[in-house]
């Protein structure tokens, strides 16, 4: 009986009272802001990790949407909010963006966030409208050097992952191609399609179809190697090496929260994205399942930081 029962508290869901002595209160339901509008990636990948980390809770968690100024407004509501795991952040690779992009932000990064698990990386890649006289990288960077100025981006939004995906091409390449800025994605990626502006760094799941279609060229993609989605378009950096830009997507919890409380927290969100439920959304949105501990997600988090730093600095971008 001893037996059977320290194996069913082994397999029970994690326990409402914590180290700290206050209570993982089941009768509130854990809330998952989200910096960005409902319908997009960040909110859909939020969405899809919480019914899951409900389940291995015992909990309700729910997603709240606070858009505007690139997640600084969810991510200032989490930082002041109480460390006790019921108010937690989905942020995205403008966490680590942000830090240089704007001159003063209301909190710190990396003080004042618990860093609990990265959900999944997102690798764009670099398209093209297919009249465009370039097959490949070397050939693009070949063009825009004999033309400089003549060829452009399309940039969805000043500052965004995607448009630091093309100013790190132009730092890497010396190539000279003119930004030319969209209010959102959709219209950046619709005038490309018409053959308004010759490219864009798109994610693959915006960009997809229309590469299958013929009607997008795919020049290469920022993953350090090829993905299995387009095994004949090569990474960027067989041409630029070093060559890396992946959009990411992380779950937080305010700063000073209890280890042992983190740990929990990470653990159902590491289980969650192992699932196949969730696995299979993940690649519906083009993104690679991360998972990583706790512990590991804050060193990427501080080695992100100075490096998209380098990048702002280099695209002189400010926000919009």
């Amino acid at each position: 009986m001893i037996q059977r029962r320290r194996i069913l508290q082994a397999f029970a869901p994690v326990p409402a009272m914590l180290m700290d002595g206050r209570a993982f209160a089941q009768s509130t339901p854990i809330r998952i802001l989200v910096g960005a509008p409902a319908g997009g990636s960040t909110d859909t990948l939020a969405r899809t990790l919480s019914i899951e980390m409900g389940r291995l809770l015992g909990r309700t968690v729910i997603v709240e949407n606070r858009p505007g100024a690139g997640g600084n407004i969810a991510a200032d509501a989490v930082a002041k909010a109480a460390p006790d795991g019921n108010t937690l952040l989905m942020s995205f690779t403008s966490h680590a963006i942000n830090a240089s992009l704007y001159p003063s932000l209301p909190f710190d990064p990396v003080k004042d966030f618990t860093p609990l698990t990265c959900v999944a990386t997102s690798p764009s890649v670099l398209v093209a409208h297919p009249s465009l006289p370039a097959k490949d990288v070397r050939e693009l960077i070949a063009l825009a050097k004999a033309k400089p100025g003549k060829l452009n981006f399309a940039i969805g939004a000043v500052g965004s992952s995607l448009h630091l995906a093309g100013d790190a091409f132009k730092m890497q390449s010396g190539a000279y191609i003119v930004n030319i800025p969209y209010r959102g994605t959709a219209p950046a990626l619709q005038d490309v399609l018409a053959g308004q502006v010759d490219l864009m760094f798109a994610a693959v799941g915006n960009a997809q179809a229309q590469i299958r279609a013929g009607k997008l060229k795919a020049l290469g993609v920022t993953s350090a190697k090829r993905l299995p989605a387009f095994p004949d378009v090569p990474a960027i950096a067989e041409v630029l090496p070093g060559y890396e830009s992946s959009a990411w997507f992380g779950l937080f919890g305010p700063g000073q929260m209890n280890p042992e409380l983190a740990k929990r927290l990470s653990d159902a969100a590491r289980q969650a994205i192992a699932t196949p439920d969730v696995k299979k959304r993940l690649e519906l949105e083009g993104a690679v399942p991360v998972g990583n501990s706790p512990d590991e997600f804050a060193r990427f988090v501080q080695a992100e930081i100075p490096r998209w730093a380098k990048v702002v600095k280099f695209a002189g971008a400010k926000p919009e």
